[in-house]
Order: structure tokens, then C-alpha cells, then sequence
């Protein structure tokens, strides 16, 4: 058991290692240059010679996306409670919602610097907009399968449809919820770095956009490293929540 346990925690960390290494050896040995495919040194060298700009863009970026992040948390909790506790507003606001979830956020981008102008507008929206579906969708799940007949027990047992939704459904949904919060949140990062990148002028987004444009590729990819590494640790820290908050939600895996 300790030996599965110790894998488990270090696996991560190997194939990493393995994955580096691999990268390393074949840029090196097919003499790739850097303006095209830098190495994880090359990568590494710009991180310790441009730290500074790196983590006040981080900075820029995290925060921007915080904001967006924070609004996708409590428009898609409200919409999703309503799609979810109605049959009548499932059926007729769920496919709206797949609707406007397919629309590439890429082109609504234009739209939201004509609204709201350069700057920080079109960052927090474009992280809204790109990460409240899965909230959304994951709530409405939750409260719209639950079980028939425990409902009706509920029921029989005095329960109104209220204290079955709030007491019942709500708990039910909080697993989806957190499920949601860890896909919504590198989706979020996604949508601040591409208004960053179309509309910004800071943050991790415009590195990259200026790295890019100069044909410096081992700081685009710092940038890229850097972005991933944030959205990483947001998802281990919404992990760390939800088993903490929804361990009845994992019994089955921790025993096993």
C-alpha cells in the first residue's frame, strides 16, 4: 500500500522529468533553433533573466482572471439552480446555453474592446463568459437528476419542493460543483491570456503577443509555462477543497 501511495505521489513528478528530458535531448540533437523550438534550458534561462516582468504579468494575469473567475462562480450558481430546479426552464434555457457555449470566444473578443476599450473590460469578461458554462451545466446536472423517488419520500414525508432542492439537491450537486470549479478555472486562464493577447496591454497574454512578434520563443514559452503552472495550482487548490468538504462524495476511492 505505501508503495502504490509513493507512486501516486510521485509519478507526476517523473513523467515530468522523463517528458523534459525527452524535450531536451531531441531540440539538442536535431539542433532545432530556438526562434522556432526552444529547449526547457533556453525556457528555464528566460525565467531567471526576465523574472521580474514574468511574475508582474503573472500577477496582472492571475488577478484579471480571479475577478472573471469569481463572476462565472456566482452567475452560473444562480443559473444553474434555476435551469436545474424547473423542467419547463431546463428545456427552454439549456439548449440557449450549449448555444451561446459554442460561439468562439476568439470573435466576441473585437466585440468586447469596442464595448469596454483596451485594458482590463475585455480580460474579466472574456474569463466570464468562457468559464461559467461548466458551472452551469454541472449544477443544473446535479439538481435536475436527482432521484424521482427519493423525492417523492421527501414528499410524502412533508418535505416542499424548496426544502428538497436546498437540503437535498444543493448537497447532492456540490461534487459536480467542484468538478465544475476545477474545469472552469484553467478555462478562465485561457480566456484572460486570449483577450491579453488580442485586446491587453499587461499581463502574460501581452508578453507572449510581444515576445512572439520579436521571435524571442523561449520567453512566449516562459509565458506559456508560467500560465500553466498557475492554473495548475488553482486546480490542486480546488482538489484540496472539495476532498475536504465532499469526502462522503470519495469514500469508494480513498478506500481503494
Amino acid at each position: 500500500m505505501k508503495i502504490t501511495r509513493n507512486m501516486e505521489r510521485w509519478s507526476p513528478l517523473v513523467v515530468l522529468a522523463v517528458f523534459l528530458i525527452l524535450w531536451q535531448v531531441i531540440v539538442a540533437g536535431l539542433s532545432i533553433p530556438e526562434f522556432i523550438f526552444p529547449s526547457p534550458w533556453q525556457i528555464l534561462q528566460q525565467f531567471i533573466e526576465f523574472q521580474g516582468p514574468l511574475l508582474e504579468a503573472a500577477w496582472k494575469t492571475f488577478w484579471v482572471t480571479m475577478l472573471g473567475f469569481g463572476i462565472s462562480i456566482v452567475v452560473g450558481v444562480l443559473l444553474g439552480f434555476l435551469i436545474g430546479s424547473s423542467r419547463l426552464a431546463y428545456t427552454a434555457l439549456y439548449p440557449l446555453m450549449v448555444a451561446f457555449n459554442a460561439v468562439p470566444k476568439a470573435a466576441v473578443v473585437p466585440i468586447l474592446v469596442v464595448w469596454f476599450g483596451i485594458g482590463l473590460g475585455p480580460g474579466i469578461l472574456t474569463a466570464f463568459l468562457i468559464s461559467f458554462f461548466p458551472i452551469t451545466v454541472n449544477i443544473a446536472t446535479g439538481l435536475a437528476t436527482l432521484e424521482p423517488e427519493l423525492e417523492d419520500v421527501l414528499r410524502v414525508l412533508g418535505a416542499r419542493r424548496w426544502d428538497v432542492l436546498i437540503k437535498v439537491g444543493l448537497p447532492r450537486s456540490m461534487p459536480y460543483f467542484y468538478g465544475s470549479l476545477k474545469i472552469a478555472i484553467t478555462l478562465a486562464f485561457v480566456g484572460t491570456v486570449l483577450a491579453e493577447m488580442t485586446a491587453g496591454d499587461s499581463g502574460i497574454g501581452y508578453l507572449m503577443q510581444s515576445a512572439g512578434s520579436q521571435q524571442r520563443m523561449p520567453l512566449a514559452f516562459a509565458g506559456l509555462v508560467t500560465i500553466g503552472a498557475m492554473a495548475m495550482v488553482m486546480y490542486e487548490f480546488f482538489s484540496w477543497i472539495e476532498k475536504r468538504t465532499t469526502g462522503w462524495a470519495h469514500r469508494g476511492s480513498q478506500s481503494a
